[in-house]
């Protein structure tokens, strides 16, 4: 064997000596690899959900699956799931009420005053039955299309259309509806698994200037209103002071009328009472003035027949008999004792009694 050949035979044996140098190398380098891939694992949560076996889809969410850049109609409900890694990609999708804050809205109204909507709240959800579609036609970012850029445009729209006053004051108010039907009009038309629940539009941001001037307006503004009010106050309380005099009046006056009919009735039921008994005097009287007369009338009859010459010699003789005196002397009077006198009156008599009677 040559010298040469030698030495080569010697040197055949140092491969494995390199080799077990190299060794703890490649371990280094493999655990950089591993540790900068869970570094990028755990800063990228596209690239998590795609190496990732076992994923949990949250309450309020769906899940959707891309499998080689393609969306697959498969849709997840909350819980846990399994897919093959690196080659299906997952991503949740929030289905239940989501507000949409859009910041920095400057527009320009119809008088060339420039203003600035600094936030504008947009309500809205996503349908469970359209989220395929949906996704599908504008992607997991859909409402960077539908909210975030179209109330950029119904913005400036609206403000184009108005001036600085209506924007600012007169038809604020309608903003928020008008925003709504704008929104929710395209939506209907073009992705209609957007739902619009509600729009809130804050004050907008104007020029300083203009601003103050606004203030002071305002502050005008309710000073008159305070003047009105105030004035509607003295005329109400004048009203009122007015309503309790008539009422005051209306009460005396009906007061005074109950009295009135009361003193009335009372003299008229005096008068009646009056007039009753006077009634019954009356006929108390006239009772005993009828009864006077058929006594009297009775006893006329009575007398006129007692007027006999019998009767009237016995009225004669006790009349006579009543006034009999007692004389003392030697000569007695004969005038009453006259047998002539007697005699001529009860002839008298006599004649009178049949003439009457005829």
């Amino acid at each position: 064997m040559d010298p040469p050949q030698q030495q080569r035979a010697a040197a055949t044996p140092s491969p494995p000596a390199q080799s077990g140098n190299s060794f703890p190398i490649l371990i280094i380098v493999f655990a950089f690899m591993v540790i900068a891939s869970s570094a990028v694992i755990q800063s990228s949560s596209n690239i998590k959900n795609t190496l990732s076996i076992l994923h949990q889809v949250p309450e309020g969410h769906v899940g959707v699956y891309w499998r080689g850049g393609a969306l697959l109609k498969m849709i997840s409900e909350p819980g846990f799931h399994l897919k093959m890694p690196l080659i299906t990609q997952y991503e949740p999708v929030l289905v239940t009420l989501q507000t949409d804050q859009v910041r920095g809205i400057p527009c320009g109204t119809k008088g060339g005053v420039m203003i600035n909507f600094e936030k504008i709240e947009v309500v809205n959800r996503l349908r469970k039955n359209y989220v395929y579609e949906t996704l599908r036609n504008y992607g997991v970012h859909y409402d960077n299309t539908w909210i975030y850029d179209k109330i950029h445009h119904e913005i400036n729209q609206f403000c184009s259309s108005h001036t600085l006053q209506q924007v600012y004051i007169d038809v604020f108010d309608q903003i928020d509806e008008k925003m709504k039907d704008a929104l929710q009009g395209d939506c209907t038309r073009y992705a209609p698994g957007i739902e619009i629940l509600s729009v809130r539009v804050t004050k907008p941001t104007i020029p300083e200037s203009i601003r103050r001037n606004y203030e002071q307006m305002e502050e005008e503004r309710t000073k008159v209103l305070i003047s009105i009010e105030r004035q509607k106050v003295v005329e109400k309380e004048a009203e009122t002071q007015k309503k309790m005099a008539i009422s005051e009046a209306e009460k005396s006056a009906t007061v005074s009328k109950i009295l009135m009919e009361q003193k009335l009735m009372e003299k008229d039921s005096a008068r009646r009472q009056q007039e009753i008994e006077n009634q019954i005097y009356i006929a108390r009287e006239k009772s005993l003035a009828d009864a006077d007369f058929y006594r009297v009338m009775k006893e006329a009859e009575a007398n006129l027949l007692k007027l006999t010459p019998e009767f009237l010699e016995l009225k004669f003789i006790e009349a006579i008999a009543d006034n009999t005196k007692i004389f003392f002397g030697e000569k007695v009077p004969n005038m009453v004792l006259d047998q002539r006198l007697l005699g001529n009156f009860l002839q008298n008599v006599s004649r009178q009694v049949p003439g009457e009677t005829q």
